[in-house]
């Protein structure tokens, strides 16, 4: 019997749900149809992301920032290259493969929130454990509340969403990203809408991540925050241009 293709075969399994996987990407292109006629959002990107990296990808709008963001989490396939993470050959899953990988395997926070507002904080965090079912019933509420005591907004659990701060929100939404406790977060201008304050408590929140072992990459205009990951990635028309390694470190005041 042949073997089978990698698109027919992928089941999401324990060993699978707990790898600390690295992320390989080759000659990566991304094509969009518009109006305008066809555009190429990504160049042939070579890259690679080690388990426990905390990464900025930085640049002008319409660099293709968010479109690597995209790639890399399953939501947008290339149009050629690969993307590798861990044992998994992300981009020869088909939809509904993609959708199981990504639920356990990357923890995704948008810059507008995207809580459901029929549903409470609390109830908006157990959802993604519901769908991938990678814990029994009994432990997800439990879970649930953990993760909101570690964002700092336990308190907020049985409000809906509207009625929390935009830095509460953001939180909220980070607890929500670590449902299945994926390896890997991606964060698209997870501090665009956020003041100052609000702001370092996200990023102090991504640190302690990278530090528990968790790969986070961060889409980001915040050059001074950018220069002080453990790596900044810069693109410029859907090239990467430069890559920046081994910053200062720096303290987030968490107020």
């Amino acid at each position: 019997m042949k073997g089978k293709s990698p698109m027919l075969s992928f089941q999401p399994t324990t060993s699978a749900i707990r790898e600390r996987p690295r992320i390989e990407l080759r000659g990566v292109i991304k094509d969009y149809d518009t109006s305008a006629g066809p555009f190429t959002a990504l160049k042939g990107i070579d890259l690679t992301i080690q388990p426990g990296e905390f990464v900025a990808v930085v640049g002008k709008s319409g660099s293709g920032k968010s479109t690597l963001l995209n790639v890399i989490a399953g939501i947008d396939r290339p149009t050629r290259g690969e993307v590798n993470i861990g044992r998994t050959c992300v981009h020869q899953l088909n939809e509904s493969q993609v959708a199981v990988w990504r639920g356990i395997t990357v923890g995704v926070v948008f810059q507008f929130f995207q809580l459901l507002p029929t549903l409470t904080v609390l109830e908006n965090v157990i959802l993604p454990m519901d769908f991938s079912a990678t814990l029994p019933t009994r432990q997800r509420l439990e879970r649930a509340r953990l993760l909101l005591e570690r964002v700092g907004v336990a308190d907020q659990a049985n409000k809906l969403p509207a009625s929390l701060s935009g830095g509460q929100q953001q939180r909220a939404a980070i607890a929500r990203s670590l449902a299945n406790d994926p390896p890997i977060l991606v964060a698209d201008e997870p501090t665009g809408n956020l003041d100052s304050s609000n702001a370092d408590r996200v990023w102090a929140l991504f640190k302690d991540l990278a530090a528990e072992g968790k790969t986070v990459l961060v889409v980001t205009h915040e050059r001074e925050i950018a220069q002080h990951v453990s790596r900044t990635v810069r693109l410029s028309d859907g090239l990467i241009v430069n890559e920046q390694s081994e910053p200062r470190e720096v303290e987030y005041a968490v107020r």
